[in-house]
């Protein structure tokens, strides 16, 4: 396959491919993903035959007008279609790539939507939903049952971190706290700089109300 070796050949095969892959962007985008289509050759097949679909559209409906600026553009050269007529060159350009598309996205995304009995949320994992800027709850006490059977603990504050997809799951709970046998705060450890978990060694993670730990659940956000 040879690539395009004119200004003509590269706008062709911009034209036929931008708008489908703009239209197939939006729409995994406000769709979310699909089992089905989690192959990269069966994505890109649908943004192709999204660009056909578009391209026959625009064919119908603004097909003289289309090939009056090709033609134009094979005589005298994009460039200097361009320069001619900057303003109109860009309008065509975001009609055509992106905001024709995009409208198009919307207008199936919104239709799927109102059929659809489930709703999605751009959340990529219940470990980010739980811990992530939107979680309900804010700071709070965490604890884990590690593999062994191990409980550890600790208050995850403001200063804490938590890791989001696609990274490893793991945690940093900014002050850690001794617990018993049955996973109850026991007490702050002394001097704690905090404690860190890695999700491959946790069977159990749960995050527990300040209100649910009487005393010993005060606000732990203070700098030692």
């Amino acid at each position: 396959m040879q690539p395009p070796s004119t200004t003509g050949q590269l706008l062709a095969i911009v034209l036929l491919v931008l708008p489908g892959l703009t239209y197939q962007f939006l729409r995994e985008r406000w769709r979310g993903p699909v089992a089905a289509q989690a192959e990269i050759g069966e994505r890109v097949l649908r943004a192709i035959t999204a660009g056909v679909a578009l391209n026959g559209l625009y064919a119908v409906l603004a097909g003289p007008g289309l090939v009056g600026a090709w033609r134009r553009v094979e005589r005298s050269g994009l460039s200097t279609l361009a320069a001619e007529n900057p303003r109109a060159v860009g309008l065509w350009a975001l009609l055509l790539f992106l905001g024709v598309p995009a409208a198009a996205a919307a207008a199936v995304s919104y239709r799927e939507r109102r059929r659809s009995r489930s709703v999605y949320r751009p959340v990529p994992t219940a470990w980010d939903y739980a811990f992530g800027t939107g979680a309900v709850g804010g700071p709070r006490f965490v604890r884990a049952r590690l593999k062994d059977g191990t409980w550890v603990g600790g208050w995850f504050g403001t200063r804490s971190y938590v890791s989001s997809h696609p990274q490893e799951a793991d945690l940093y709970l900014q002050a850690s706290y001794r617990m018993g046998a049955d996973g109850s705060f026991v007490s702050r450890v002394e001097h704690t700089a905090g404690i860190y978990l890695r999700m491959a060694d946790v069977d159990v993670v749960e995050m527990v109300n300040v209100a649910d730990q009487g005393s010993t659940g005060e606000r732990d956000d203070s700098t030692e």
